[in-house]
């Protein structure tokens, strides 16, 4: 999903900030007019990063999740799933972008509808799907921001390995895989996945 660009380097950097190891940090207006050019960005501690390209398996399970759960949300008009290209903005001024999101009704109202830019806070529901790219710091980071900004519940997909991990703060609650039910809770009520077909190989 996330690839940070220059990362490690800058975390050793002095804490003196010499011209050459300041960092631009980037304001929504600047954000917002980021040039289409193919790539998705993220903002991460006022550094701007890249959203790579994750595999054809990774977008495969982001387009299934959207699939499902956008259809069962839009039939209970609970409130609007989102996909990655939707940025959310923390309360640390960080940029989030979730592979799959649900925002309730209610929320989105007190915003005043759906923005044209951000939105303010992080979802009701985070979906990410994990890939090669990804590491336990970067994902603990996500999670830990997530339930700090308003996100009640965090889905976790690893398409490799066939299990979800299930989150309602930063520390995993449960393991579904194959023959378990994922359930959307009191977030999304009445929501239940069988994982056995959401995990069985597509038939060509």
């Amino acid at each position: 999903m996330v690839e940070v660009l220059e990362r490690e380097k800058l975390a050793e950097a002095p804490a003196d900030s010499s011209p050459a190891a300041s960092r631009k940090i980037w304001t929504d207006e600047e954000f917002m007019a980021l040039p289409e050019d193919g790539n998705r960005y993220e903002v991460v501690n006022g550094e701007l990063v890249t959203v790579g390209s994750a595999g054809a398996k990774h977008g495969y399970y982001v387009s299934l999740i959207h699939i499902i759960l956008g259809s069962y949300v839009r039939s209970q008009r609970i409130g609007f799933t989102f996909d990655s290209d939707t940025s959310f903005k923390m309360k640390s001024g960080n940029r989030r972008s979730p592979d799959c999101s649900f925002f309730s009704k209610e929320r989105l109202q007190s915003l005043g509808g759906i923005p044209r830019g951000y939105i303010e806070g992080s979802p009701d529901l985070a979906v990410e799907v994990l890939s090669d790219a990804n590491t336990i710091g970067e994902i603990h980071d996500r999670l830990v921001e997530y339930f700090e900004n308003g996100s009640r519940l965090v889905w976790i997909i690893h398409p490799e390995e066939k299990y979800v991990l299930v989150y309602r703060r930063p520390e995993p609650e449960a393991l579904k895989k194959p023959g378990d039910i994922l359930e959307g809770g009191e977030v999304i009520p009445g929501f239940a996945l069988d994982l056995s077909e959401f995990f069985a190989e597509p038939e060509l």
